[in-house]
């Protein structure tokens, strides 16, 4: 028998689980069961066979896995209400909640409750996210089970919980940083004489392409550098002005600046 899975809270990333989940063919859609307060704006999980309620409790009822993704502030209150329909016997718990840390949740539930903590990035819409999980009392088979759902919706990495606010910087808003790189891409383009749409095409298409790269090959970025680079050549003429203008220090530079506003709140 397939696992019932509930998503608490069917926003942009509840919703964009659900979906994923369903096109990877992970559990049959009767299997997800998600609660919104305005249950109209998912009427399109619902035509797919998705249980859809308004009801936490009844969502919570038959799942052994709960998957939580509303907004921090929601979170107290939810998990307070929810308590009593809680079962560590036979409720997982997985938080996809940003800055909500384990132990505030065990300080809600108690601490008798295998606890996940996922975070997945804005690809997860796409089915592309890079997800960071990290756990508290889970057994080899839980974990087994979280990893293989959120692989379904990109990729994963098990990280120590400690590293979560760097998971955050490199994963999430790392994708703002790739974006304002492409950007940067196509205003060169354009200036070189491509349309927009052409220069944003090739642009985002040759990032990917060197992502792939590297994930598929396993290779170091400069080992693919070095196949691009001829002596006396444009590519590496354009890499060290790159690098006279300061691009990697100014990468750097704003990762550790963004981890800095996380951790120590400047």
């Amino acid at each position: 028998m397939q696992h019932k899975i509930a998503i608490i809270g069917g926003g942009n990333l509840g919703s964009a689980i659900a979906e994923g989940l369903i096109a990877a063919n992970f559990t049959q859609p009767e299997n997800i069961i998600i609660t919104k307060r305005n249950i109209a704006t998912l009427d399109s999980l619902k035509s797919r066979g998705v249980v859809v309620t308004n009801n936490n409790h009844e969502a919570i009822a038959q799942a052994s896995y709960v998957i939580l993704a509303v907004k921090p502030f929601q979170i107290k209150e939810i998990l307070e209400q929810l308590k009593p329909s809680l079962n560590p016997l036979q409720h997982t718990l997985v938080s996809v909640i940003t800055g909500i840390w384990i132990k505030d949740i065990q300080e809600i539930v108690g601490n008798d409750f295998t606890i996940f903590r996922a975070m997945p990035n804005t690809a997860i819409a796409i089915q592309q996210s890079m997800t960071c999980i990290c756990s508290s009392q889970a057994t080899d088979a839980g974990s087994e089970f979280i990893v293989n759902l959120f692989n379904q919706l990109g990729k994963t990495v098990y990280i120590e919980e400690k590293l979560m606010d760097a998971a955050t910087v490199l994963a999430a808003c790392g994708t703002a940083y790739a974006m304002r790189f492409i950007r940067a891409n196509i205003q060169g383009g354009i200036e070189i004489g491509f349309s927009a749409q052409t220069a944003s095409l090739i642009a985002a298409q040759t990032v990917k392409g060197a992502a792939e790269l590297l994930l598929q090959k396993n290779t170091h970025p400069e080992q693919e550098i070095d196949k691009v680079t001829t002596p006396k050549g444009c590519t590496i003429a354009g890499l060290n002005e790159m690098e006279h203008q300061g691009f990697s220090s100014s990468l750097i530079k704003c990762i550790v600046t963004s981890y800095k506003k996380i951790t120590e709140g400047m």
